[in-house]
This record gives structure tokens, sequence and C-alpha cells, in this order.
């Protein structure tokens, strides 16, 4: 299989976002890695509530994992949702966060690039940026055969449930003219 062309699209509200997860979450399948990047405040939080959302754990109890590093949601397949920020790379071999790996579970991993050479090969890497004023820019790249699966299915996923615009047309009705009284 060819491998999925990275795709750009702009998420406009958090509303968007939970969405793009939401569709994210209906597709993945036991072993899928989510790698996360971004800085503080582009939705990577958010993101992993739609997934939960999609998954059919239960989004409100997704929270970031800052400082307890992992969080286990359990819903069609268990996902463990992790964030790497205050690791170094000597103390992410302490976390067991490699146990998880294990063909069975989703993992969804903010600030993967923490961990660098120790992310599987085989990953979905969202790359999330702010876009003023209040929007998010986002760029997913598949690195390997099931994240290209993956990124190709969730493309066709988006653009065949985006709603379609509805362009409503306005009827004005010009006043008559008066006829002549004689």
């Amino acid at each position: 299989m060819a491998a999925a062309k990275p795709w750009r699209t702009v998420l406009r509200s958090p509303q968007q976002t939970h969405r793009l997860g939401q569709c994210l979450g209906t597709l993945l399948q036991g072993g899928d890695v989510l790698a996360l990047f971004g800085e503080l405040g582009t939705g990577k939080t958010s993101l992993v509530r739609g997934i939960a959302d999609g998954l059919g754990a239960e989004p409100s109890a997704v929270s970031s994992p800052t400082f307890t590093l992992i969080h286990e949601y359990r819903g069609r397949l268990p996902l463990i949702h992790t964030d790497l920020y205050r690791l170094t790379a000597a103390q992410l071999d302490d976390t067991g966060l490699g146990d998880y790996l294990d063909g069975h579970t989703v993992t969804a991993i903010e600030w993967a690039d923490r961990w660098g050479e120790g992310l599987p090969p085989d990953r979905l890497e969202i790359h999330l940026t702010h876009h003023p004023p209040a929007a998010r820019r986002a760029m997913l790249t598949a690195k390997g055969p099931s994240s290209s699966r993956l990124l190709i299915a969730l493309r066709a996923h988006m653009v065949s449930s985006r709603p379609t615009r509805v362009v409503r047309q306005t009827r004005v009705q010009l006043p008559r003219p008066r006829r002549a009284s004689h």
C-alpha cells in the first residue's frame, strides 16, 4: 500500500476538533498509536476527548495527564492517554509506556517529540498549531502502513460526513406600483 499523503485541515472551533477526534476514534483499531504535537493550548487534549467519544468511552472523563502521566479509558478498545511534557528521555523508560504498545490498545501521546526514537515506527502524527484568531490548524502524517490506512479512511470519512452548505434564498418582494386613480 502506498503511503498516505499528509492531510492539512483547519479546525475553526473546539467542536470541530472534537469531531475530528470522534471520527478518528470510530476508525481506530487495537495497536494504533497517535503521536500528538503542538504548543500548549492547541487542542491536544480536546482532540483526545473526541477520540474517547468515538471509541465509546466517556469524553467528559478525559483530562490532561500532565501530572499523572498516563490515563486509561475504557470503550470499544482501551485508550491510553499520556502526556510526556514533564519527562526527560531518561525518565521515559521508567513509565512503562512501552508495555501499552501491545496490539490491543490505542495509545495517544501528547508531546510525543519527547520520546524521540522510542516512538513506534507505525504511527499517525498529528501536529496542531494556533491559526489566528481562534482556530487551529491540524496536519496529519502517516508513518507506516497501518497509519496510512487509518489516515486515508479518516480523510474519506471527514469529507463524506462534512455538512453540506445550504444556500437559503431570500425572496424580496418589491412594492407593487400603484395604479393611478381616475
